[in-house]
């Protein structure tokens, strides 16, 4: 089987190795999947090469460094054609680990950290609603996170 960037079956069996655990070392990778050490480094090379693969590092909990609030925000735009300025200054607030460019309700939508509510409040009213073209926000405070996972790989 052949996808788009040409991942074949060894490709696919490789990336669902190592998204269940990147730290893997590659000769146990070979052994799983049936190929050489240096083939499995070759292909995952040039997973990387075809922006396959992105990024890597580790993932830390935020709870465990005392951000204890996980919220999503929707923004809405005073007008639709301030969405680059308004990202441009969504990128400078830390606490905003993701940004989305959406369709229906809000223009966009951002998921945040914080350490408590107060905390919380002063990314919302002293940082996102002061950005210029921010017309207003709606903000859902996540209770907890059931489960998170990469998108399925499988050969």
């Amino acid at each position: 089987m052949t996808l788009r960037n040409n991942l074949d079956d060894w490709d696919l069996k490789i990336l669902d190795i190592i998204t269940k655990n990147a730290r893997i070392p590659f000769k146990d990778v070979a052994k799983e999947v049936g190929i050489s050490r240096a083939a499995v480094h070759q292909r995952v090379n040039r997973m990387v090469d075809l922006e396959v693969i992105v990024g890597s590092g580790y993932h830390i909990n935020p709870k465990k460094v005392d951000f204890k609030t996980c919220t999503y925000i929707g923004i809405f735009l005073e007008k639709g054609g301030l969405f680059s300025e308004v990202v441009k200054g969504l990128e400078e607030i830390s606490e905003i680990v993701e940004c989305h460019y959406t369709t229906g309700a809000y223009a966009i939508f951002v998921k945040v950290y914080a350490k408590d509510n107060e905390h919380l409040k002063n990314i919302l009213s002293g940082k996102i609603q002061k950005i210029q073209g921010v017309a207003s926000t709606e903000t859902f405070i996540s209770l907890e996170e059931s489960f998170k996972r990469t998108i399925p790989v499988h050969a």
